[in-house]
């Protein structure tokens, strides 16, 4: 859609105002970040900053304006990506619910610098529905607003129901690579399942740190996802694979938790370093499984990493990174398993 200047004739309400999705922790030390205050000199320095970023958090709404327009303040200076444009990386993403009850795709926003005012679609008619607006996926943000015309109705809306799936990574989770931030799979696989994701891909930094693993068992869940391979050797595999989910089983010990191997790179079947490392990482993780398994732990499944983007190499835009067919394959891949654990 157009992005614009909104018209100066503009409601504008603060988005905490209305409803803030994907968010674990409410003890953020600024609002729109994604791991609590507290995690900041225990995890990482590269994943704090990386959660920082606003990869997953979604802002809920119902109106009837005729018009949705959008103020944003970015924490960054840097708008793209070397993989993703400023859209994805640093853009908004609108949805809308239709009479069906499917979100559908409705509009977005660009930046221009830090401090961004657009319009995100118009011409609507006027009907009372709910939207779901997506935040940047490798950028902050500091301030939001949502603006529609004067007289218009704006409130919160909750979008998804439910425990949510938290769902920790690499950049594939955090979404390097999307053209638009409700096209990460973790975005689609929400509407899709219609629940809450915490999205907690922390791009070349999701390496089952132990730290992690106690923050997350903080979340109740309806899943844990661990999707980490991508950013690890058999080495830190072995290492750390059976730790990490054993400290999630102690605190959560019904919860299901899905351990998903790393997806096959688009050359793989050219290049037989990429394959070597898939061979072995993937042995790795099916190995901690294995043993976890017979040791009693309960509700833990495997997700093979072959399907992942499909079988015609044409799913990635370098080789590692979902392009947004990636994205869409990746969802597919999941969503049967989730379907079933979470109706389970």
């Amino acid at each position: 859609m157009n992005n614009g200047t909104a018209n100066p004739a503009q409601e504008w309400i603060d988005a905490r105002e209305l409803f803030v999705g994907g968010k674990g922790w409410s003890d953020t030390k600024r609002f729109f970040d994604r791991l609590s205050g507290r995690a900041e000199g225990v995890v990482r320095e590269a994943v704090w900053d990386l959660s920082r970023q606003s990869a997953g958090l979604c802002v809920g709404f119902r109106t009837n304006a005729v018009k949705i327009a959008a103020r944003w303040e970015l924490l960054l200076e840097q708008l793209i990506r070397p993989m993703m444009g400023p859209i994805g990386a640093s853009g908004l993403d609108l949805y809308a619910r239709d009479a069906a009850g499917c979100w559908r795709w409705a509009g977005h926003g660009g930046p221009n610098g830090r401090d961004n005012e657009a319009v995100l679609v118009g011409g609507l008619d006027g009907q009372m529905r709910d939207y779901l607006l997506y935040l940047p996926l490798r950028n902050g943000i500091e301030k939001l607003w949502v603006g529609v015309p004067e007289g218009a109705a704006l409130e919160p809306a909750v979008p998804f129901a439910g425990l949510p799936i938290v769902y920790y990574g690499t950049s594939i989770v955090h979404g390097e690579g999307a053209s638009r931030p409700g096209m990460c799979h973790a975005a689609i696989l929400g509407r899709r399942l219609e629940r809450p994701v915490i999205n907690l891909g922390f791009a070349g930094a999701g390496t089952m740190d132990a730290p992690i693993a106690e923050l997350m068992v903080e979340l109740e869940a309806a899943v844990y996802l661990v999707d980490c391979l991508p950013n690890m050797t058999e080495p830190t595999v072995r290492e750390r694979a059976e730790p990490f989910v054993r400290t999630l089983r102690a605190s959560r010990p019904d919860t299901p938790i899905v351990l998903v191997e790393d997806r096959t790179c688009g050359n793989a079947w050219l290049a037989q370093i990429g394959r070597e490392r898939h061979r072995t990482s993937r042995a790795a993780l099916r190995d901690a499984y294995e043993k976890l398994a017979a040791s009693g732990v309960a509700n833990l499944h495997y997700v093979g990493g072959d399907p992942l983007l499909g079988s015609d190499n044409e799913g990635t835009i370098d080789s590692s990174h979902p392009s947004d067919l990636g994205y869409v394959r990746y969802a597919d891949a999941l969503a049967p398993l989730l379907r079933s654990l979470i109706a389970g």
